[in-house]
Formats: C-alpha cells, sequence, structure tokens
C-alpha cells in the first residue's frame, strides 16, 4: 500500500474510483477522495451486486441468499491507473471481494478467474493470453426503437460498403483513435493493432499477450475507454454482439498458450509437431465449450451472432489455419504454438470468457481428452452444434457437473438466475416484426 501511497502522490491523485466487474462486465464500486482512499484501505459494498440483471432487476430465486451481506473490497496493487479523461487528477484501481472470514467471494468474476488460474497454477502451469476484440462504431442512438446506423465520417457520409482491413476508412474516424490510444498509453493498456473488420465501421483491436488476470483487466477498462472516447466525438462504440441486422457481429477471439515455469511453451514439440497436452487442451474445449457457452455469449442477443452472423463458428470442430472454425490453430513455430478460441462475442464478460476457456482446456488435459480429427476444408458446410438461445445454453451450464466443480457451485446458480430473468424480461417483449407480420396476418 505503501508504494501505491507513493505513486497517487506522484500523480497528485485527488480522487479514487474503486472499481469492480460485476457479471456484464461493467463497472461498479465507488468514488472516494484520495485521503479517505489511503486511510481505510478498503471499502465494503453488498454481494448482492452481482445479482442485478442488466436492466437494473433482480431474478426471484430461492436458492439465493438474499440477506445482502457486506463484502470486503480490498485493491489490487497492480492495477492502479490514471483515469485520462477527469478533469481532475483521478486514479481508477481495481479491487477483489472477500467476506468477512477474508475468503475470497465466489461470486465475483475476477474470484471466478482467479479460482480457474489456481489450478494450472498447482499443476505448474501458467496460460498466456492474448484476446482480440471486435466492436462497431454507430450513430448516436436515443431511441431504442429504432434500428442501428453507421456513424458520419470525415468525409461527410456514413459507410455503406464493406472495408475489411482497409486503411482509409479507419482514417475516416482519426479523431476517435488519436484519443482511444492517448486514453490507452495513459492507463497502459497494451492494446497492439487496430484493424478494420468486414461490418460498416466495425473495428477490432488486438492486445498483447500476457497474463490472463491482466489481460482480463486491460479489456474490462478497454471497453470503458472506448465508449469515452467515442463519446467525446458524438458517436456510440458499441460490444453488442450482433448490432444491426445486415451486418456482421463481434466477437472476442482468446488466443491462448500454456507454459512451464521457466516459459517453455508446453503446447508444442521439440519438433514443432503438437503435444498431447496440447490435443487435450483441443479435446477439452471439444467437449466442454457447448456446456460452457452461456459465458462466451451471456446476452439474448448473443444468438443472434452465433447463429446468424457472418464468420462465427457453428460447431466444435478444430483446425490449422482455418477460420472457419471454432478452434484455430494459427500457423506458427514451436515458441508461438497456441489455440485461438473463436466463440466468445465482444459482448461477454473477459473474466468469465477467459475462466471458461481456461477451464475447458483444464478439465482435458486432467481427463487426457482426445480431439476429434481437425477439418481441412470449410466448417460452416457441417451441423451447428451449439445451443441457440440464452435459454438452452443455461440449462446446459446447469447440467454440467464439471463446470460447476471447477466454477462454484455458488456463482454458477447466481449466474444462471440472473441470466433467466434477463432471457424472462427480453421475452415479454413485443417485437416490430411480430407486429408487422402477425397483427393482421394471424
Amino acid at each position: 500500500m505503501e508504494w501505491l501511497r507513493i505513486w497517487m502522490q506522484q500523480h497528485a491523485i485527488t480522487e479514487v474510483e474503486c472499481l469492480l466487474p460485476d457479471f456484464t462486465g461493467n463497472a461498479r464500486g465507488k468514488i472516494l477522495p484520495a485521503s479517505k482512499f489511503l486511510k481505510e484501505g478498503g471499502m465494503r459494498l453488498p454481494e448482492n451486486i452481482f445479482l442485478q440483471t442488466v436492466n437494473g432487476d433482480w431474478p426471484e430465486d430461492d436458492n439465493i441468499d438474499w440477506t445482502e451481506r457486506d463484502m470486503e473490497l480490498h485493491a489490487d496493487i497492480n492495477t492502479p491507473r490514471l483515469v485520462p479523461w477527469a478533469s481532475e487528477p483521478t486514479a481508477q484501481v481495481i479491487h477483489d471481494c472477500f467476506d468477512a472470514e477474508g475468503k475470497p467471494v465466489d461470486m465475483a468474476p475476477r474470484s471466478v478467474l482467479r479460482r480457474v488460474l489456481k489450478l494450472y497454477e498447482e499443476q505448474g502451469w501458467r496460460p498466456v493470453v492474448a484476446p482480440e476484440l471486435e466492436f462497431f462504431l454507430v450513430k448516436k442512438n436515443e431511441d431504442w426503437d429504432y434500428p442501428l446506423e453507421p456513424p458520419i465520417g470525415r468525409n461527410g457520409r456514413p459507410e455503406t460498403a464493406r472495408q475489411s482491413f482497409s486503411i482509409d476508412a479507419v482514417n475516416e474516424f482519426d479523431p476517435i483513435f488519436e484519443e482511444m490510444y492517448d486514453f490507452c498509453e495513459a492507463q497502459e493498456l497494451e492494446v497492439d493493432t487496430l484493424i478494420h473488420e468486414s461490418g460498416a465501421a466495425q473495428m477490432e483491436v488486438n492486445f498483447i499477450h500476457g497474463d490472463a488476470l491482466d489481460l482480463a483487466d486491460q479489456v474490462f477498462l478497454f471497453k470503458r475507454t472506448m465508449r469515452e472516447a467515442a463519446m467525446r466525438h458524438h458517436v456510440y462504440a458499441t460490444f453488442m454482439a450482433k448490432p444491426m441486422k445486415n451486418e456482421p457481429g463481434s466477437a472476442m477471439h482468446i488466443h491462448q498458450s500454456l507454459v512451464d515455469v521457466n516459459g517453455n511453451n508446453l503446447f508444442a514439440n521439440a519438433d514443432g509437431s503438437h503435444s498431447e497436452l496440447f490435443l487435450h487442451y483441443i479435446g477439452g474445449m471439444q467437449r466442454y465449450i457447448p456446456s460452457a457457452v452461456a459465458l462466451f455469449a451471456p446476452n439474448v442477443n448473443s444468438y443472434r451472432r452465433l447463429a446468424f452472423g457472418d464468420s462465427a463458428p457453428r460447431n466444435m470442430a478444430w483446425g490449422e489455419d482455418n477460420r472457419t472454425v471454432g478452434l484455430r490453430v494459427p500457423r506458427s513455430g514451436p515458441a508461438d504454438r497456441r489455440v485461438e478460441n473463436r466463440f466468445a462475442g465482444a459482448d461477454a464478460n473477459p473474466y468469465l470468457a477467459l475462466a471458461a476457456s481456461l477451464a475447458c482446456g483444464y478439465l482435458g488435459m486432467m481427463q487426457q481428452l482426445k480431439p476429434t480429427e481437425q477439418v481441412q476444408g470449410s466448417a460452416y458446410n457441417m451441423p451447428f452444434g451449439l445451443a441457440r438461445s440464452l435459454e438452452e445454453a443455461l440449462l446446459e451450464l446447469e447440467q454440467c457437473d464439471d463446470l460447476r466443480q471447477i466454477f462454484g457451485q455458488r456463482f454458477v446458480n447466481a449466474f444462471i438466475s440472473v441470466k433467466r430473468k434477463e432471457y424472462e424480461a427480453f421475452f415479454t417483449v413485443i417485437s416490430a416484426w411480430e407486429r408487422e407480420f402477425l397483427l393482421l396476418n394471424v
């Protein structure tokens, strides 16, 4: 804590945003004067903060403890960063959650990821991950009944054609991205590449590979940063999985490898061939991702991307240098051997998506599961092999004892309850399609 005090003094910090990610991946917490933050060394919040739905409602579930016990929140001293858009010198610090006995609160997404990482640590393994996050820029939309539209670029016109990898199309929004990069640099977010994706005003940022918890923190903070940078230019940045009917969906592809205590890649043999551990890892992902898909696709909108989105994986096929599969092995040398999980949407909570991906691979290694033969052609021609709705996905998770054991019963019960309540709320809304085609025709 002394290091944190010195850091805050060096930056003349007057306020501290004490953050924790909720199930949706949004920032919750408190804003404190710097002096109070340093004096108290923590804060309290009710643990039921994790039980609120994205629309502000609460599930009605007798299996949930509704006593609203306080959590003790303690700053992770590895996470202090400046808030570069604040008018006064302000810090943001991510916190971990503990109960009255000092044990991690098992419902907290950061605790779930730490729980999975501890399993790897016990085996002498360290996961290395690199997320790739897609998102759309859209016109400000103040009427949620009105479809989203691409924003106006510097040429005065919205995009209409698809502009994959176009430099000029990215340059249309240079002021936004220059500010985004400035904000990221101030926060030490290791954003690497920026590219234009296939959708109108759809972009992708890649993060430099590293520690799973640190990368989850960076994605969590980047979403907040990108929204802020866009808003300052009267544009929205959205991480919805499928925000527009005729545009592709947005994913969060997760590259992952495994190293030992000396940093040696455990997914490749010395001759460059795939190791047995690597094949078991893929076998575990094939076996368990269908049960974990609710953590990769946690919202009702997520399944519009998986079921109908362009370039979205449809089944558990895997293959080398093949972007039609859900589990892609990029062309690489032994030191860089990795697998790319293409199932997660941009709307996924990064802590839970990383925890789920690593948990599936871990189970495969521990159970020595073997993968299917890799696919050589297009996997889009193969049968659909995933849940088609949030309701189906939650049932798959609920029935998987192995994943319940890894994530913890209390977290799984809470997550399912919250997401079922969201699904029920969504299902009460009568859509424009129903009014157009059913009102006078049935």
